[in-house]
Formats: structure tokens, sequence, C-alpha cells
């Protein structure tokens, strides 16, 4: 923690940065233990925070500040959550939180796919299959603050 803390005063924030709140909420969903046999070495909020900027400023992994840990490292726990599950999982404890707090049911019950959402998709599949569209990450990540509950 303390770590941490220091870390993050060394860099100047960045918007798309957790807060303290938004952290509090993620850090118990993330894994305690590194899950690659050695200790890790990073700040796990570092490593997020890394995560919702590349995000955010849409810019490639190798122009990730160097305030950041090594976007190898950064990218690595990316793919790492992604194949365990564990965005997945963030994103499921949040989305329910969420709901709750707002007096809703923890699980939606009815969802809308607007005509305008799926010509969108199936234009870029046929862009993808045809090589037209560049590689895209598997996952993106929203801002945790910014996720909307589906009505």
């Amino acid at each position: 923690m303390e770590i941490e803390l220091f870390q993050k005063m060394m860099r100047k924030p960045y918007p798309s940065d957790l807060t303290d709140a938004e952290w509090h909420l993620i850090e118990p969903l993330l894994p305690t233990q590194s899950t690659i046999g050695h200790p890790r070495d990073v700040p796990l909020r570092e490593v997020v925070d890394a995560i919702f900027y590349v995000q955010r400023e849409g810019c490639t992994w190798r122009a990730l500040p160097g305030e950041f840990p090594a976007w190898q490292t950064v990218y690595g726990y990316l793919r790492l959550w992604q194949k365990l599950g564990i965005w997945q999982q963030v994103h499921d404890a949040l989305r329910t939180q969420l709901r709750q707090a707002m007096g809703k049911t923890p699980q939606a019950t009815a969802g809308i796919i607007d005509s305008q959402s799926v010509k969108t998709t199936e234009k870029a599949i046929i862009l993808l299959v045809k090589g037209k569209l560049p590689n895209l990450p598997q996952l993106v990540v929203p801002k945790i603050c910014h996720l909307e509950p589906w009505h």
C-alpha cells in the first residue's frame, strides 16, 4: 500500500486514473497472489491505471508513458486476466453491486439492442473478415465509474 501511494505521488495523474473509491471497489476482485510463479514486483493499481490509460487514449502499448510499469508487463497482466476471466468477474461483480445500490435485482431481466448497434457490429465483422480492420484487443475495458446498468 505504501509503495503504491509513493509511486502514485511520483508520477503525474492522468484523467484515466482510478479514484481511491474506484480502486477500493476493484482491488478485492483482483487475484491476491501472482499466478505465474514469482512474486509481483509492480503495484496492481498502477497496472490497472495503465490499462485504462491505453483504453482511454487509444494509444499503442509501446506508447504507454514510461511513468507506468513496462508496457510488456501491463499487457501481460491484461492478457492473463482476460484468459482467466478476471475482467468478466470484475465487470459482473461491479454491475451487481451497482444494481443493488440502485434498488434493483442483482441480474438484469431484459436487454435492448437497437438496429444501429446491430448494423455497426455487422459492418465491423465484415471489415475484420476482409482484413480491412486492424487487429483490435479482445477486451475494451470501460472505466468503472462510467459503467451504465441495464434498466
